[in-house]
């Protein structure tokens, strides 16, 4: 009885010790995305890369998304392929709900958009066309856009037919792919 009460008195303690632990690791990357902000607007850009790039490789839920969007909104990273890196590390390596991981691979589809052949950018949204997620009509409005700007109407018609035919899409997106389809 003294073995049980003692190792379930080590059990709890541990467990608080743990979660001591993950509540101070999460407040040091507060701190250093915080920090990183600051040498961004100090004119310390250089800084502020190194750190936004260690924080997405830190794999929190929080802060590393926070970071990349950080990253690609103020422009600070030029190689396609590194940004590219950043979002797969989001996507395979850190604990997300799943519709937020939708969202990032909709949010790279995005990205590579401009810059990415057909077949690329399919690869990258395949998981949200193949899927169920409330980003699977916006992914096929991307795929749509991309055919049309690209003038290949066919291709183009067939998403945003896709897109009107979906339950659960969003209301306006299926109106904008009607609109598409009447003119």
């Amino acid at each position: 009885i003294i073995l049980t009460i003692t190792i379930g008195i080590f059990l709890i303690f541990g467990f608080y010790l743990y979660k001591i632990y993950q509540n101070n690791q999460k407040e040091l990357l507060s701190n250093k995305y915080n920090t990183a902000i600051i040498n961004y607007y100090n004119t310390d850009k250089t800084k502020a890369v190194i750190s936004m790039k260690e924080i997405v490789k830190d794999r929190d839920a929080t802060y590393s998304p926070l970071a990349l969007y950080f990253l690609i909104d103020n422009n600070l990273l030029i190689n396609q392929t590194e940004v590219n890196e950043l979002f797969d590390i989001l996507i395979n390596n850190t604990s997300l709900e799943l519709e937020i991981k939708n969202l990032i691979i909709y949010k790279k589809g995005l990205f590579n958009a401009d810059l990415s052949n057909e077949n690329e950018l399919l690869d990258i949204l395949k998981p949200l066309i193949n899927s169920k997620s409330i980003w699977e009509g916006h992914a096929l409005y991307l795929l749509a856009e991309y055919f049309f700007s690209k003038n290949e109407k066919q291709k183009s018609k067939e998403f945003f037919v896709k897109i009107i035919e979906l339950e659960n899409s969003n209301q306006q997106i299926k109106k904008k792919a009607q609109k598409r389809l009447n003119r």
